[in-house]
């Protein structure tokens, strides 16, 4: 399982780029292969086929709670109900209610992650307290036999649509079928090896595989958000849609203004209110989002007490704008948390599909050109670190030299490599901050180029063969990020690059980058503690050319294709480990992005007026685009709330 589309704790990220299911398919699913356990407390344990059936999944051992467990214990069951949880969108509008497909832009909130959706449910519920496990919440159990070759889902008899409807294998079947027909890539890429879907029974639905041994896809396949057949049937379902759709989750959608807001009210007669995975979950009455025009209006709106809660992405803004009087008096609360996880790789990334870009000597030529202590001392106020792993901060990060074991999976490929993944540690271009120093380092990058086949005239980078000068834009999703980017393209004119930098609106944005129509952006990924199939879709050559999908570098290399392969089908935990550092250091020493920061730890900023749990959920991470996940066991504190004076605060934006 892999990663979000969205940029780490840092100034910039991709805009939506189906942020909410990304995010679903990667950092908070945190999957292992190699390793699948159904329960340590079995609801009906191993028959004498070796078909294991359970009520959770847990991908590093047992379960942490048994079949008749009550409650998650970052969940309080006792938490008063109410109150309005107003938060600012991730982006400047949105235009459509299906969350599912490459057109269009999705409302915030209508899928922040699959099985922890306002809306929408899936089979299972990945459970943010432990990284690797999921519960029953539509299937009250998962059967998987030993050879992997299926899994099946009994689905809970009490499971309803909002009109009262059952939800039935037929539902769990069309939704399979139409994702990977009609929705978004990713879930084609994604379910890949998921044969067929078929009804075995009343309430059962099974799931065969193209193959044996992959341990990850029973577990991915809980993670299948459930669609109503009746509804979607005669829709257009690859089409945006601006009219509330029927589901099942704890939340509808109440009040819909485009470009300004959209509102959740929870469900009274919601189906799953006492199950015990959503036992002390969705306190709040109501949760709107607002939208606004840039980051610096929803930071206005926060002090002016118009949006309850902030991830704050910006170290300015973290360095600078807090010190108000509603922080030191206590009404705002500004905090800095440490999710249990490794941190989201973050850099530039090429597209090796244009042709000035498919020269590696070229891409790690212009990697010279990036400052990153420079703009971390004068831009950053020093906050930040630098990335240099894909699986930055993890015990996937590969560091030193290659093991044995790793050199087992490299040496095959030898012929197809950088030399250097095996005799050198990856660690991008540095400096100390000053001048002279880059400028040594743009001496290095004119080297790199002249062997390259690039020369500057007339102060001027161009090909020796063409006479062409070397030129590309830097496309942006955030006005804000161009002070990040400014620099780095002023470097790249000092060794005679025709670059520039453009912003433009979310709307364009996605859309240029679901279609590759770009030569850099700035993205990433925030990997799981235990990729698996996901990472076809981040590097595999098959996915390359796919609209809409996430290998947005383009990358094509047959190596690769081997490695990815091999951490989808590591026989255990160890094996997975060895084969993502042999593939890391692939990916770096391929140099298809600049690798750029990450912050230590998740900056969060609201108003004194909530409580929460003692114990919180160790995985969630309320700065990956994902606040819901981080907020859905808080609740409004109601002496907290009436001593919470009225800020003073600018006016109103």
């Amino acid at each position: 399982m892999g990663s979000t589309a969205t940029g780490p704790r840092g100034h910039t990220g991709l805009p939506d780029l189906r942020r909410r299911i990304a995010g679903a398919l990667g950092f908070l699913a945190v999957v292992a292969v190699g390793g699948l356990v159904l329960g340590s407390k079995p609801a009906a344990g191993q028959n004498s086929d070796g078909i294991t059936v359970s009520h959770g999944v847990y991908l590093f051992g047992g379960l942490q709670y048994g079949p008749d467990f009550k409650h998650f214990d970052y969940a309080n069951p006792d938490a008063p109900k109410g109150g309005t949880l107003v938060l600012s969108a991730p982006s400047t509008s949105f235009d459509s209610l299906n969350p599912f497909i490459v057109k269009g832009t999705p409302a915030a909130g209508i899928l922040e992650s699959l099985g922890q959706s306002l809306v929408y449910e899936s089979l299972m519920f990945e459970n943010s307290g432990e990284g690797a496990s999921q519960y029953g919440l539509i299937a009250e159990s998962i059967a998987v036999p030993k050879d992997k070759s299926w899994t099946e889902f009994t689905l809970r008899a009490s499971a309803r649509w909002w009109d009262g409807t059952p939800i039935t294998p037929a539902d769990v079947i069309f939704s399979f079928d139409m994702l990977k027909a009609k929705g978004a890539p990713l879930y084609r890429n994604y379910y890949a090896n998921v044969a067929k879907a078929e009804q075995t029974a009343p309430r059962k639905v099974r799931f065969s595989f193209s193959e044996t041994g992959n341990n990850e896809l029973p577990y991915i396949i809980g993670q299948l958000p459930v669609l109503s057949k009746a509804y979607w049937s005669g829709k257009a379902f690859d089409e945006t849609t601006t009219t509330p759709p029927l589901s099942s989750g704890p939340y509808k959608i109440a009040k819909v203004e485009i470009g300004r807001s959209i509102t959740y009210e929870r469900n009274a007669d919601y189906w799953g209110k006492d199950l015990p995975v959503n036992k002390g979950r969705f306190n709040f009455a109501t949760i709107r989002f607002d939208y606004y025009r840039d980051g610096s209006v929803a930071l206005e709106a926060l002090k002016a007490g118009k949006v309850d809660f902030r991830a704050e992405n910006s170290a300015k803004n973290w360095a600078t704008e807090y010190d108000i009087a509603a922080v030191r008096e206590g009404r705002m609360v500004k905090e800095l948390t440490h999710p249990e996880h490794g941190d989201a790789y973050q850099g530039f990334l090429y597209n090796t599909r244009r042709p000035v870009f498919q020269d590696p000597k070229v891409r790690e030529a212009l990697s010279y050109a990036f400052d990153f202590e420079w703009t971390n001392k004068n831009i950053f106020y020093s906050q930040y670190a630098r990335t240099r792993s894909y699986f930055q901060g993890s015990e996937l990060e590969s560091k030193g030299l290659p093991t044995p074991d790793e050199l087992k999976l490299l040496e095959p490929l030898r012929s197809q490599l950088d030399p250097r993944v095996f005799t050198t540690e990856f660690n991008p271009p540095k400096t100390d901050a000053t001048e002279a120093s880059i400028r040594q380092n743009l001496r290095t990058a004119v080297g790199l180029l002249n062997q390259a086949g690039w020369s500057i005239r007339d102060g001027k980078l161009v090909s020796k063969q063409s006479g062409q000068q070397l030129a590309f834009q830097i496309l942006l999703a955030d006005p804000g990020q161009e002070r990040v980017v400014a620099p780095f393209v002023n470097n790249l004119k000092l060794l005679g690059v025709d670059a520039s930098f453009r912003s433009v609106d979310d709307t364009q944005y996605t859309a240029r980058v679901n279609n590759f129509d770009f030569d850099v952006i700035i993205g990433g990924a925030a990997q799981s503690n235990s990729p698996g199939n996901e990472q076809r879709d981040y590097w595999s050559s098959e996915t390359a050319d796919k609209p809409g999908g996430r290998n947005y570098s383009g990358i094509k290399n047959p190596a690769i294709d081997t490695l990815v392969n091999a951490i989808i089908f590591a026989p255990n935990r160890q094996a997975l480990i060895t084969a993502t550092h042999a593939l890391d250091r692939v990916l770096q020493w391929g140099f298809y992005s600049i690798p750029e920061l990450h912050a230590p730890g998740a900056r969060i900023a609201y108003w004194n007026k909530f409580g929460r749990p003692a114990v919180l959920p160790r995985f969630a991470d309320p700065s990956y685009g994902n606040p819901l996940v981080y907020l859905e066991t808080w609740w409004i504190d109601p002496t907290k709330a009436r001593a919470l004076r009225s800020p003073e605060a600018p006016a109103s934006p």
